[in-house]
């Protein structure tokens, strides 16, 4: 039998010859760095890697040792990759400014989605303050449109929910335009049901509200099963509904802050099944800009259709040691069962682990979006 000291021994001599040669192999990327530099070649070389990873996979006796190698030597090139962001700082430059803060002043243009009284108004208070112009959109899309063409400095629009997960249009619309996140805001949603004056919960038969209102309030419209929820533009659309039409048989899903709006009465308060609802609000620019301090990265990419492209894909973000927050996908257009995915990770542009990321993502996907680098206002 085998004596496991004499074992764990060779372990230890093994090891230390492969940090020997780490070392060994690190300084020479700090050569390839400089001459890479020298040249205006980038560091990621997709062809090379590709060569590389599959020459040290036939050095190995069987498969399990060849895949293995072939994980160990990915990471290995991460590592160096990374470290020669670190020697290239001309290779690190972002393509986004810095904004020291949102500004609070009478005359920046804030688009929000919903009418006035809603959540996304609320939150555009509280990243802008009340003096800035703050003007309603009806859809997401509108919203995004004020952006694009300078109608408006900024947008709020709502991306995720604790209790129902994320908003697909705030994704969607994401990719078909050029705006870019630069803040996020989080905010606690209270739903309460809202009616007219003098009416009670016997006489409520039609609720409106957004479809995020309707599902976060399911628990509750199950237990009044005479109450019909009907889809309307946003929650304080619903309450704006009601109060215009003075039916006493109709209410809204939608804010306290609504019902002080539009002159109604809280039926119900707190109608939502989670005690922790709360709703991620984004505010998106069309320049690419940054806040000062930004501590989180957005992106997107689509992916070839074959086994462990996302697997590889999210090796770059673990390889660089960066944290992963969110992973959410979406149907590509036109291609049967293929997605999109929309990944968040904690870091900042300027950081070379991040720059490491984005060029190799950058480089393996099909196509991908920077969507934003922000921090939580």
């Amino acid at each position: 039998m085998v004596d496991l000291k004499d074992s764990r021994e060779e372990i230890d001599r093994i090891d230390q010859q492969i940090v020997a040669l780490f070392e060994r192999r690190m300084q020479v990327a700090q050569d390839v760095a400089e001459y890479k530099r020298s040249i205006g070649k980038p560091v990621f070389d997709k062809e090379r890697e590709d060569a590389k990873l599959a020459a040290v996979k036939k050095l190995c006796t069987n498969d399990f040792n060849g895949h293995a190698v072939k994980e160990v030597f990915k990471q290995l090139m991460s590592i160096s990759r990374r470290y020669q962001y670190t020697l290239n700082h001309e290779s690190a430059k972002s393509a986004f400014s810095v904004l020291s803060n949102l500004p609070r002043t009478q005359d920046v243009k804030v688009v929000f989605f919903g009418a006035p009284g809603s959540y996304s108004e609320q939150a555009m208070e509280e990243c802008f303050g009340s003096r800035v112009q703050g003007t309603p959109a009806a859809t997401f899309h509108e919203v995004m449109s004020a952006v694009r063409e300078n109608r408006a400095d900024f947008g709020v629009l709502p991306i995720e929910n604790t209790t129902t997960g994320g908003i697909t249009d705030s994704y969607d619309l994401l990719v078909e335009f050029d705006n870019y996140i630069v803040g996020e805001h989080v905010l606690r949603i209270d739903q309460a049901l809202l009616g007219l004056p003098g009416a009670s919960l016997r006489d409520i038969r039609t609720v409106y509200s957004h479809g995020q209102g309707i599902l976060q309030s399911r628990k509750f419209l199950e237990g009044h099963p005479q109450m019909r929820a009907v889809e309307s533009g946003s929650t304080a659309g619903g309450a704006r509904k009601v109060a215009e039409e003075k039916d006493p048989s109709q209410a809204a899903i939608a804010s306290v802050r609504a019902a002080e709006k539009y002159g109604l009465c809280v039926l119900a308060e707190k109608i939502n099944y989670e005690d922790t609802n709360a709703t991620r609000f984004i505010i998106i620019t069309n320049r690419k800009e940054h806040l000062d301090a930004a501590d989180k990265v957005s992106i997107c990419f689509s992916l070839p259709h074959e086994t462990g492209s996302l697997y590889n894909m999210l090796s770059n973000i673990i390889y660089n040691d960066l944290n992963m927050t969110k992973i959410e996908s979406r149907p590509l257009p036109g291609r049967n069962f293929e997605y999109r995915f929309f990944v968040d990770f904690e870091g900042s542009l300027q950081q070379a682990a991040v720059q490491n990321t984005l060029a190799c993502i950058r480089a393996e996907a099909l196509e991908m979006k920077i969507l934003g680098n922000y921090r939580t206002i």
